[in-house]
């Protein structure tokens, strides 16, 4: 069969490099993908924010299934034309989105559904947010209430960080997605995520992972969309997974099916656990960057037929086959990065990485140039390896960026440090 993946960074390389191994793929195409994936796959270029471009290019390429990696094509309602055009597609409808495009809408799910989230309110002008920090003091969690590209959210340790996280917000920092703001509680404990496919009625587990959102060591500094990842995530036993499909994620496909916007995809849910009881922090409705990376390692070729029997509603007999490994991900970006950084900057030594079934840098911010892979964004390269224990996968990934060369670019040192 034929498959097109949209998006353009290291979850989309690593989809791919993990959906070519199964044999029901004939070909991958990637739109618009980036230099890594264009040594595996075929690249095109159309706005996939556009569904009338996506549809044309389907008919074009004999499109058999359609992949949405990244949440602002599902926010644009990209799966609803496809789908309801009669095309296969792995991407919930835009209204199921919700659970990721509006942070508000997401809490009152977890209210109807009686799932365990942090106590919130809501708000859509300043000032009342305002008076209600100064209630309420510190710690809080500041959240914009849209799509912010993992930068929406500012923990804010005393009540002026808070004060000034609501202003930006409202004045514009994020866009459109600071029109309204989400305040919580901030919630104590360990963070992991859970991903699992949703067909509307089943799930399926499909990993756990633990990422590391804060640029410096130690998890300090600023939020980033993160700097790498590990899975499994250790403190997600099989109780404390059971626990949260049980109280969180079945309560919340129930009340999504009650709405009438049925939950198809993959569903991320990132979580806090404290004394084994997870509570809810947010959901995706897309794969996360880069747990996704450590995901497909683990998963390889296996996971096309979860993602095609997610996308004809039948789960219901799909198993997913486990190896006793652990996987990790160590993400290099660009000097200055969560802020400002340079394009264009030469990267040498990715021709002589090792690239098999334990070792791959997946790409997420490059471009070839005149013969040259230069860095295109934020995060640029995602160093990703497999082994048997954590702490061999952990060596053997700073093993592999030491023949990376690229002055420019930069990475945390202590990816893994949680689980280890």
């Amino acid at each position: 069969m034929n498959i097109l993946i949209l998006g353009s960074g290291g979850r989309e390389h690593s989809l791919a490099w993990a959906i070519k191994q199964n044999p029901k793929c004939d070909n991958v195409f990637v739109s618009p993908g980036n230099a890594g994936i264009g040594q595996i796959c075929n690249c095109i270029e159309i706005n996939i924010l556009d569904a009338k471009q996506v549809l044309k290019a389907v008919k074009e390429y004999s499109i058999d299934f359609v992949l949405i990696g990244p949440e602002a094509p599902l926010a644009a309602g990209v799966s609803d034309v496809l789908k309801n055009e009669g095309i296969l597609t792995f991407g919930p409808s835009k209204a199921s989105s919700q659970l990721e495009t509006s942070k508000k809408f997401t809490k009152e799910i977890c209210d109807a559904a009686g799932a365990p989230t942090a106590e919130y309110k809501s708000f859509a002008s300043l000032e009342p947010a305002l008076a209600y920090i100064k209630t309420k003091g510190a710690p809080l969690v500041v959240k914009a209430d849209g799509l912010a590209a993992g930068k929406g959210v500012i923990v804010a340790t005393d009540i002026e960080m808070a004060l000034t996280a609501v202003r930006e917000i409202f004045g514009g920092s994020f866009g459109d997605a600071g029109t309204s703001v989400v305040i919580e509680e901030f919630m104590e404990g360990e963070e992991a995520s859970l991903f699992v496919l949703v067909d509307g009625k089943t799930i399926l587990p499909i990993g756990t992972a633990q990422d590391h959102k804060r640029v410096g060591e130690g998890d300090t500094g600023l939020n980033t969309g993160g700097m790498g990842a590990y899975s499994p995530a250790p403190i997600l036993d099989q109780s404390v997974v059971n626990k949260t499909i049980d109280r969180i994620i079945r309560p919340t496909m129930y009340e999504m099916m009650d709405r009438g916007m049925p939950f198809t995809g993959v569903l991320y849910a990132g979580l806090m656990i404290k004394d084994s009881n997870p509570r809810l922090v947010e959901y995706n409705v897309r794969f996360g960057d880069p747990e996704c990376q450590v995901l497909m390692m683990r998963l390889g070729g296996q996971i096309l037929d979860a993602l095609l029997s997610t996308a004809k509603g039948e789960l219901g007999d799909v198993k997913i086959n486990w190896a006793d490994d652990h996987s990790i991900t160590v993400v290099m970006a660009s000097s200055g990065y969560p802020g400002s950084y340079e394009k264009g900057t030469v990267i040498n030594g990715l021709d002589d990485l090792p690239s098999d079934s334990n070792f791959v840098c997946f790409h997420a911010g490059t471009e070839k140039q005149g013969g040259k892979i230069v860095a295109n964004g934020g995060r640029v390269l995602n160093v990703t390896t497999r082994a048997n224990t954590l702490i061999e996968a952990q060596k053997s990934a700073y093993q592999m960026i030491k023949n990376i060369d690229w002055p420019q670019g930069f990475y945390r040192k202590d990816i893994g440090w949680r689980g280890l």
